[in-house]
């Protein structure tokens, strides 16, 4: 998974590629949990991003946690594969996906 970062102020996006599964949530992990702290809104460009894993799940889970307490979390772009994903697990009703 390709992982871009633009961090303008205190907005933060995340644009990913590729497939957010097992191997690939911890780095995103990672990546997401050196620049919270300093983030009031975090947004994701999922535009690029073929599948999501349970594993892939969890990791937003835990920034849309982390950012409840800020300025949220946006999800943008996801295609029909990873909309399906959010529906059918709920997080449809719990994520802001524009």
């Amino acid at each position: 998974m390709k992982i871009n970062k633009e961090k303008t102020g205190q907005e933060l996006t995340f644009s990913l590629e590729g497939r957010l599964d097992t191997v690939t949530a911890p780095e995103l992990e990672r990546e997401l949990n050196a620049e919270l702290d300093g983030a009031e809104a975090l947004t994701l460009d999922l535009g690029k991003l073929e599948y999501i894993s349970s594993a892939g799940l969890r990791v937003l889970l835990s920034a849309h946690k982390a950012m409840a307490r800020k300025g949220g979390l946006k999800i943008l772009n996801a295609n029909e594969i990873v909309r399906e994903v959010f529906d059918v697990t709920g997080f449809s009703d719990i994520l802001n996906i524009a």
